[in-house]
């Protein structure tokens, strides 16, 4: 029975030191991508090859000031250090041009190995339609178009907060991580 507490103390204490090299590693907005808009991929609404399917999607959605959104966004998480790091979960907001327009929490365990970068997906779903009730559908398609090449440029930011479970505890990083990255336009990369 003691060799068994000795290696679950162990076990909690290398957990606990993975959570403590996060501070080490360098978080990125590496992308975002899969846009879409009431079900309609952003790319086809910005360049104008839309389907009657899709017009009739968006204008009932505009119309029933419900418009989802859902995007997949990715997270770099560089390890520069010789020493594993981990999170269990991760708290974040999503801001497009400075508006929080959703937030989560991904409950998934992510372990970054030394010298060592890995991507971690966060699937993004809001709801769009208080933003366009107020300005109107040129609003969307501007912001549809912000998400592609030929379009404006947005400002997405992302605060995140990543914690390790060690145990049956959380313990959470001290605050949260600003990321930004400019996207669409010639800024998208």
């Amino acid at each position: 029975m003691l060799f068994s507490s000795c290696d679950i103390l162990t076990d909690m204490m290398n957990q606990a030191n993975s959570l403590a090299n996060l501070k080490n590693c360098e978080f990125n907005l590496k992308n975002v991508n899969n846009v879409n808009v009431a079900g309609v991929n952003v790319k086809n609404l910005s360049q104008g090859n839309l389907t009657a399917a899709d017009v009739v999607k968006l204008v009932a959605a505009y119309q029933s000031k419900k418009v989802p959104l859902s995007m997949n966004v990715n997270m770099d998480v560089k390890n520069p250090t010789a020493q594993e790091a981990a999170l269990s979960v991760l708290d974040w907001i999503l801001a497009i041009d400075g508006r929080d327009m959703a937030s989560g929490t991904t409950n998934q365990r992510y372990t970054i190995k030394p010298s060592t970068t890995s991507t971690v997906p966060l699937g993004v779903s809001t709801d769009l339609g208080d933003l366009f009730s107020q300005k109107g559908l040129d609003a969307l398609k501007a912001f549809a178009s912000s998400f592609t090449n030929e379009g404006i440029s947005s400002k997405v930011g992302l605060r995140v907060k990543p914690s390790l479970a060690v145990g049956t505890t959380t313990i959470p990083f001290p605050s949260y991580i600003t990321l930004e990255k400019k996207i669409g336009g010639k800024a998208n990369s």
